[in-house]
């Protein structure tokens, strides 16, 4: 893939010093060393290796990856090995998508207490889909799930939500059979939407009681009045597809330097779509500083985990679970690996066979060793 116009951290080298100036009485140590990683991510200050092409004698020095979790650049080879491990998991079976999102009268107390506020928003949408997937009314079944945290809109402004990714149907009671979904959406929103805004205040109340948050008691009460956003999509297809529709969300960041237009030193211009008004594609010009303050907002605190998995999918039961499933679903093999799927290698720019990759090299042997290295 050729590199991008322009790059999120083409716009830390030349505005990041300033911004961090600017802004140093919010910025807190977890944002400056995300933005420290972009910047450094893939040149010298990393250290690199020095490879060798397989098939010619071209020698080139390939940069160290930050591997920083917020990085646009290093999320493709983290998204391949994950999804990797998760295709021994996957079932014969349609999958549904389930979207859980707070209203935007919490994203004040999300970036104040954003470490509690997001594990609530896990914890009640957790709550809410394996209560109401266990009613006989509904589904009457143990269904097992992986919800995967976002916390921007496609304008970069703060907006909390969890995309939950679902098997169709689950174990009954007794876990000797398997249980089909009745609704095209696998179980009914408006339900969904009650018991998760009921779940999430209870949960708030009782951090508000324990004196975790500070926040007026008048939020909670007029929240209770508003419905809360859930939303379903009809079933999707095959192993395959569910795997390519998984990488879409699993490792995204804020946003992608494909989204990149232009950058003159001092305004970024980008794409997004606009959602409210049927997907349409638009440009927006931001200063480099409300940019990167934007940016920042969705750098999440140190080691907070943004994809879980629930139910029977949880860690402890998964492989035994999943092999009772296929049992159940006449399907004992794991499906087939997606193409495509192994790790991408890096390729001879001058002939195009694999690059061998060499011994590490740290920032000062760079720096001797000068940019020519053919």
């Amino acid at each position: 893939m050729s590199r991008p116009p322009v790059e999120v951290a083409d716009i830390l080298r030349i505005q990041g010093d300033c911004f961090r100036e600017q802004n140093h009485s919010w910025l807190g140590y977890q944002q400056l060393s995300v933005l420290r990683a972009i910047t450094a991510c893939r040149t010298a200050a990393l250290g690199g290796h020095l490879d060798s092409c397989s098939r010619c004698d071209l020698h080139a020095i390939s940069y160290n990856s930050c591997r920083n979790r917020h990085c646009p650049k290093c999320q493709a080879q983290a998204r391949q090995r994950w999804l990797a491990r998760r295709e021994q998991d996957l079932l014969p079976l349609p999958y549904f998508h389930v979207v859980f999102t707070l209203p935007h009268a919490l994203n004040p107390l999300c970036q104040r207490h954003p470490r509690l506020l997001y594990d609530l928003l896990f914890r009640a949408s957790a709550q809410t889909m394996l209560e109401v997937a266990a009613d006989p009314k509904h589904l009457g079944a143990r269904i097992g799930f992986l919800s995967i945290l976002h916390t921007w809109g496609q304008n970069l402004r703060l907006h909390p939500h969890l995309h939950c990714v679902i098997p169709a149907g689950g174990f009954d009671p007794s876990y000797s059979r398997w249980v089909h979904p009745k609704y095209a959406f696998f179980l009914p929103v408006k339900v969904l939407s009650r018991v998760f805004r009921g779940k999430y205040l209870a949960l708030l109340q009782k951090a508000l009681r324990q004196r975790r948050i500070d926040c007026p008691s008048t939020l909670v009460r007029a929240l209770l009045k508003d419905d809360w956003v859930v939303y379903a999509k009809p079933a999707f297809g095959d192993p395959v597809r569910v795997l390519r529709y998984l990488g879409r969300y699993t490792h995204r960041v804020a946003i992608s330097n494909q989204r990149l237009l232009s950058f003159d030193g001092h305004q970024v211009r980008f794409r997004w779509k606009d959602y409210a008004h049927g997907n349409k594609q638009r440009i927006m010009t931001l200063t480099a500083s409300e940019f990167l303050r934007r940016f920042c907002q969705h750098v999440l605190p140190r080691g907070f985990v943004r994809i879980r998995h629930f139910g029977y999918l949880a860690n402890a039961p998964r492989a035994a679970l999943i092999a009772l499933a296929r049992q159940q679903l006449a399907s004992k093999t794991p499906p087939p690996p997606l193409p495509g799927s192994a790790l991408a290698t890096w390729r001879c720019p001058r002939c195009g066979a694999n690059m061998n990759i060499g011994p590490n090299l740290t920032s000062q042997q760079l720096a001797f060793r000068g940019p020519d290295t053919s």
